[in-house]
């Protein structure tokens, strides 16, 4: 759960500096928040977690 939030905050965070810099666009981020929320309601969500707990894992270690 912990992972899950960092993660989360994270990833809100490199999107508010991608806005801010104008970067990218305001439709582009929602069209890749729509599909992250898609994407969490199908059966690959299991995979990808345990993908970013992998990953998570990994970068403790170093």
């Amino acid at each position: 759960m912990i992972v899950s939030i960092s993660v989360a905050l994270l990833l809100a965070v490199i999107v508010g500096v991608l806005l801010r810099q104008r970067t990218v666009g305001i439709g582009s981020a929602l069209a890749c928040a729509t599909f992250g929320f898609c994407l969490a309601s199908t059966g690959i969500a299991p995979a990808i977690t345990e993908f970013l707990a992998a990953v998570a894992g990994l970068m403790s270690r170093v």
